[in-house]
């Protein structure tokens, strides 16, 4: 997680106003935009990870994925809150290197919210979004 701090400019960059939360939002576009800047000198976790390629970014979302679902099951919230943060944070090195900008993923998460009333996963059936 410390390395996800350095990494944070001083301020926020871009708007977050299509996001439910302008505070993450602005977290997450901020973390996203200091990640074109990563060097071995300033970042080196960071810089091994993106050279590493997209294998090894998935199998680290995939790994902060599990270790959230173990904190959360064992109910330590503290915990939990770390992991999310390091999940969140491989997620939107992961982001980067395919090119995905912050704001696609807010774009989404409004049209999920637009038609089902919240951000959920949608049906797998398209029949079944008749009945939403």
């Amino acid at each position: 997680m410390k390395a996800t701090m350095a990494l944070l400019p001083a301020r926020a960059v871009g708007p977050a106003s299509s996001c439910p939360s302008p505070l993450a939002a602005g977290e997450l576009e901020r973390l996203h935009s200091a990640l074109h800047g990563v060097t071995c000198a300033t970042n080196s976790r960071t810089a091994r990870l993106m050279r590493a390629g997209l294998r090894k970014m998935s199998q680290k979302v995939v790994e902060e994925a599990a270790e959230v679902a173990l904190e959360a099951v064992r109910k330590r919230t503290d915990t939990t809150v770390c992991e999310s943060a390091d999940l969140l944070y491989h997620l939107v090195v992961l982001w980067q290197a395919l090119g995905i900008q912050p704001a696609e993923v807010w774009a989404e998460m409004r049209h999920r919210a637009d038609a089902f009333g919240i951000a959920e996963k949608p049906p797998k059936h398209p029949d079944l979004l008749a009945g939403a």
